[in-house]
């Protein structure tokens, strides 16, 4: 990756942050992406001796991806890799859920990931580069209290896939990464049933992967190209592979496991 232009969004903090720091270290060209312009400068800080630019960007306003594209060409002349990171959780049943919270998931989520995709592509087909996306477990098997945060990360699953095979033949890579709980401030911000956010993490964030152990994992997968990662063997490959053989127990499981949350909606 030395030399390689990586563009990352949600980069002012968590795994985005620890990509940024990870694909830095390793002599990469950085183009950082997220709405706390104050906090990608404070990273520019940081990494000291890393070419960086850093732009304001809210993905899920199309002129804004459009612009940190064309902002990265004008710098650095091309883009090696694109990591669509950038996104935000629910927790709130359907039933009570304001339908614009799962807007709102959706608008970053999904259509973050599709306008940066669209306006990078042009540019990665160039170089035979490497377009990630980092999606969840949710995006493998429902999590009740989270259907727009699922519903999100399936689409973006199901986006890439089929632009892998779209470009089978033009050199692009496509990689899908699932981590599983990692430690962040996702579960901060993560919106309730209103839209507001919760504020506090109802998990213990000391027990899970950290963000810095996720970012080395993704990437090693970007440069031996893998086209699929899932992180964390109980609540990563266990819970896929379940979903595939006995989903029914899965569904029992995961109910069970959403439930024992603090203050959990799941009555």
């Amino acid at each position: 990756m030395k030399d390689k232009v990586v563009v990352i969004t949600g980069a002012s903090s968590g795994i985005g942050q620890a990509l940024a720091v990870k694909f830095g270290s390793m002599g990469s060209k950085l183009v950082l992406a997220a709405r706390r312009i104050d906090r990608l400068k404070d990273l520019e800080q940081q990494l000291k001796g890393v070419e960086i630019l850093s732009v304001q960007t809210d993905v899920s306003r199309e002129d804004d991806c459009k612009r940190l594209v064309e902002k990265s060409i004008e710098r650095f002349g091309r883009i090696d890799v694109l990591i669509n990171n950038a996104g935000i959780s629910m927790r709130a049943i359907f039933e009570e859920a304001d339908l614009k919270v799962l807007h709102r998931l959706m608008d970053v989520n999904f259509w973050g990931t599709v306008y940066c995709s669209r306006h990078a592509l042009p540019h990665l087909l160039k170089t035979k580069g490497s377009l990630v996306g980092i999606i969840s477990i949710a995006g493998h098997v429902g999590l009740p209290g989270r259907t727009g945060y699922a519903a999100s990360k399936f689409a973006v699953r199901g986006f890439l896939d089929t632009l892998r095979i779209e470009n089978l033949k033009k050199g692009l890579h496509v990689l899908v990464a699932a981590p599983g709980f990692t430690a962040s401030e996702v579960r901060e911000v993560s919106l309730t049933a209103n839209g507001t956010p919760q504020g506090k993490s109802p998990r213990e964030e000391d027990k899970m992967m950290t963000s810095e152990e996720c970012a080395d994992h993704i990437y090693k997968a970007v440069v031996k190209r893998k086209r699929q990662l899932i992180l964390t063997f109980m609540e990563g490959k266990l819970t896929v592979f379940l979903g595939k053989f006995l989903p029914g127990l899965l569904d029992k499981l995961t109910y069970n496991h959403m439930a024992k949350e603090p203050d959990s909606p799941l009555k």
